[in-house]
């Protein structure tokens, strides 16, 4: 991965540079590396790096990544606790050291011109610099410029990653492209952990100073950084290391997995704890079950964030249910009206939201259980039945099997299809539609007529899937997953596919659109 980040640092500028610019930047290069004497020529270099044009950056930056990463190898650059540059200059020490703490700046220097081009207008230019700052990291590491005496210290260039992390982390401005440059750098071990305890510090930070309600754009960076943040899942999967310990690399808090959770956890807490726009409430609630809960040292901690989601209503509800299902699966986490408030969900806009088939997979798992009570299994069969005269087509094909797998589970609940003499008249039906508690709205009294109803809908699958109650229901339950995602679109191409199975043999020719023999309207058209 190294060298691929060395081939996109030096792809653009050799692209898009003049020729002769390249060759200037190579020539003053070689003269830094060749003799100390020519140490001025990295004035000129840097200088680049504040040019207008786009590719006279470029090269200067991929110039600037080859020397002080050379310069790192060959022990050039003070290490230790750097003195200020006229105070090295007053000192009595020697010429080497003098030069090595003067070109230490020169490469802070550098740095901070490089942590300001990863705001540059060119997104190029923001790439390229990103990977140069990171082969730093990595060179830092190698060669480190930060001495210590005690042997438990753990050799890391923090202090630039957290430049990166904080610059990747703007108030005002998307940092999302740049974001998912540095996307293949969380590969490593230690820099997914480092990045996750300077990020988690710089969350709590700003939104602690700020103490507004909602920062947007700030937010949204936080949550792209955070989610493109892939655990592993066993500590034999620590292996990709960007920077190896020369000792104790197991004892080092990088190279250990449960650290790495400790940190995730604190980093999604802190992140959490904030109010949240109802579009980043959504798109955290999908990734919590998957990406979030499983990796972290105290899922429970979860409860007060997820219970908080379900009581706010709406697809809001919908998607905590994925979470609160596997608190509840997982850690027996115990909600005394989990499935009042589940049955409370089922309003008219579940069958038409974005997460319908969610929604769905997650019902069905909850109502599997055969020691769930009549009651609860006729309530939730029944409102879905109501709710299904007002529903589109591609909704009824999934909610007329759903209701059937229910019965064929809980036999008990039979009776609501073949109950003797049933009216269908809806104002005699006991049934009450308003009531929130399932044990209170009566639906074991009431029957599912309309189900009958929809035998006579305007689309012939849903005529068809509807009649499979005039039958005994066999015991084999229908396989709902081809039928969760099913959309309009699927509908209309299935329709000229259809296999007709007879014609009519004899037919009487229409002679007018309104019947009549003579009507106005065959003036305009022609019926053929």
């Amino acid at each position: 991965m190294a060298a691929a980040a060395e081939r996109e640092t030096e792809g653009p500028a050799a692209d898009q540079a003049p020729a002769p610019a390249q060759a200037q930047a190579q020539a003053r290069l070689q003269l830094v590396l060749a003799s100390r004497k020519n140490a001025n020529a990295v004035f000129d270099i840097l200088e680049g790096l504040e040019a207008e044009e786009e590719a006279e950056i470029l090269t200067a930056t991929t110039t600037c990544g080859k020397l002080f990463c050379t310069l790192l190898q060959q022990g050039e650059l003070f290490v230790g606790q750097l003195p200020g540059e006229e105070e090295c200059l007053a000192a009595d020490c020697s010429a080497e050291v003098k030069y090595k703490i003067w070109m230490r700046h020169r490469y802070q220097s550098c740095i901070d011109q490089l942590i300001d081009l990863m705001m540059h207008e060119s997104d190029q230019v923001q790439e390229v610099v990103l990977c140069t700052l990171m082969k730093f990291v990595q060179a830092e590491g190698r060669w480190p410029l930060v001495r210590y005496e005690d042997n438990e210290r753990y050799i890391f260039p923090q202090e630039l990653l957290k430049l990166l992390v904080d610059n990747l982390l703007q108030i005002e401005r998307d940092t999302s492209s740049l974001q998912s440059r540095f996307q293949e750098y969380l590969e490593y071990e230690d820099v997914r952990y480092y990045v996750m305890v300077y990020a988690a510090d710089n969350i709590s930070r700003i939104m602690q100073s700020l103490k507004r309600d909602l920062l947007p754009v700030y937010q949204q960076n936080a949550f792209g950084l955070l989610s493109s943040i892939h655990m592993p899942a066993e500590q034999k999967e620590l292996s990709n290391f960007l920077v190896k310990q020369q000792s104790k690399h197991a004892e080092w808090k990088a190279a250990r997995l449960k650290e790495h959770r400790r940190v995730f956890e604190r980093l999604w807490l802190a992140f959490l704890k904030h109010k949240l726009s109802t579009n980043l409430y959504k798109k955290v609630l999908v990734i919590l079950h998957k990406s979030i809960l499983p990796h972290m040292s105290k899922p429970t901690l979860m409860i007060d964030f997820l219970t908080a989601a379900y009581e706010i209503g709406g697809a809001i509800s919908l998607l905590a249910l994925n979470g609160l299902f596997y608190l509840i699966h997982h850690h027996n986490l115990e909600y005394p009206d989990f499935y009042k408030k589940l049955y409370s969900l089922l309003d008219p806009s579940v069958l038409h939201v974005k997460y319908r088939a969610r929604f769905f997979h997650l019902l069905d798992l909850f109502l599997s259980s055969s020691h769930l009570p009549a009651y609860l299994v006729a309530a939730f069969s029944k409102r879905l039945s109501r709710l299904s005269l007002n529903s589109p087509p591609q909704a009824l094909l999934m909610v007329i099997p759903f209701i059937c797998n229910l019965i064929r589970r809980h036999p008990s609940c039979k009776l609501l299809i073949h109950r003797p003499n049933e009216t269908q008249d809806l104002s005699a039906d006991p049934y009450i539609m308003e009531e929130e508690d399932p044990a209170k709205c009566r639906a074991m009294e009431s029957s599912l007529w309309e189900l009958q109803t929809l035998q006579y809908h305007y689309h012939p699958d849903v005529a068809n899937e509807a009649a499979i109650i005039n039958k005994a229901l066999s015991s084999q339950e229908t396989d709902l997953s081809t039928l969760l995602d099913l959309s309009v679109s699927e509908l209309f191409e299935k329709e000229p596919n259809r296999k007709v199975k007879s014609v009519p043999l004899e037919f009487e020719l229409a002679e007018g659109l309104l019947g009549k023999r003579n009507d106005l309207v065959r003036h305009h058209w022609t019926l053929e």
